[in-house]
């Protein structure tokens, strides 16, 4: 397991489970808020222009969630566990979407979706790496590096 002994396994399987579902519960929520606009309803009537905060939400909040998975397991499996949540949360609300006209869905066809899903899952990605890197740094005997002789 991790090297700091502040909480047992029983735990770490418990809070590693509540950082998913809040992954989840950020996914939902950055999609329903992602098409937000300046058009009188919830933001002021500044004609129309959309306002993707949620995207600035997902690039900041993912990675967070995978370094939090991160501390509690040395497992790469557990630290991409937040962001697979997270992206697959994002495609099934997508793919599920009640909106959509003639089988053709609004979310998988709009350009802030794109950046939501890029946005999230870039960083996302670059922090499992940097666990990996991590990982790999503590245990020097376990990973041989390639090419060399």
């Amino acid at each position: 397991m991790c090297s700091e002994d502040w909480v047992s396994a029983s735990w770490r399987v418990v809070l590693l489970l509540l950082v998913c579902a809040e992954a989840a519960v950020l996914a939902v929520l950055e999609v329903f808020f992602l098409l937000v606009r300046f058009d009188g309803s919830l933001l002021p009537d500044w004609g129309a222009w959309p306002f993707p905060v949620m995207i600035a939400v997902a690039v900041v909040s993912t990675p967070v969630l995978v370094m939090w998975a991160a501390a509690l397991s040395d497992r790469v499996s557990a630290a991409a566990a937040p962001l697979l949540v997270w992206f697959f949360t994002i495609f099934g609300i997508a793919y599920f979407e009640p909106g959509s006209v003639n089988g053709v869905s609004f979310l998988l066809g709009d350009w802030r979706t794109l950046l939501l899903i890029a946005g999230g899952a870039l960083p996302g990605a670059v922090a499992v790496s940097a666990a990996m890197a991590r990982n790999a740094a503590n245990r020097p005997g376990l990973y041989d590096t390639a090419g060399t002789q």
